[in-house]
């Protein structure tokens, strides 16, 4: 059974850095997608940022250059770093995986629970 367990969020002022981390167990697939996304209120879930098996990425044009997705293989961990952060970064942000090639759409098959990032300005 996979489970995706996020952590790391928080409250941080505008500038700030957070790091988040996705702890995946169950998942022994040698061909993978993970990406992390985000929804705020109101607002259909988007993705922020995604990793191939390979270690291709790819980010939304919103976080390029501030945000960092990497994989810790030998720990099973997906981790956002996420720099200069923007109050329009506040969101719920959750890891995704699947072995489909869905990068930034929302259509992950295995989901966790969610990690809350706010920002203020």
């Amino acid at each position: 059974q996979v489970q995706l367990v996020e952590s790391g969020g928080g409250s941080v002022q505008a500038g700030g850095s957070l790091r988040l981390s996705c702890a995946a167990s169950g998942y022994t697939y040698s061909s993978y997608y993970m990406g992390w996304f985000r929804q705020a209120p109101g607002k259909e879930r988007e993705g922020v940022a995604a990793i191939d098996s390979d270690g291709k990425r790819s980010y939304a044009d919103s976080v390029e250059g501030r945000f960092t997705i990497s994989q810790d293989n030998t720990k099973n961990t997906l981790v956002l770093q996420m720099n200069s952060l923007k109050p329009e970064d506040t969101a719920m942000y959750y890891c995704g995986a699947d072995t489909v090639d869905w990068w930034l759409l929302p259509k992950y098959k295995y989901w966790g629970q969610g990690t809350q990032v706010t920002v203020s300005s």
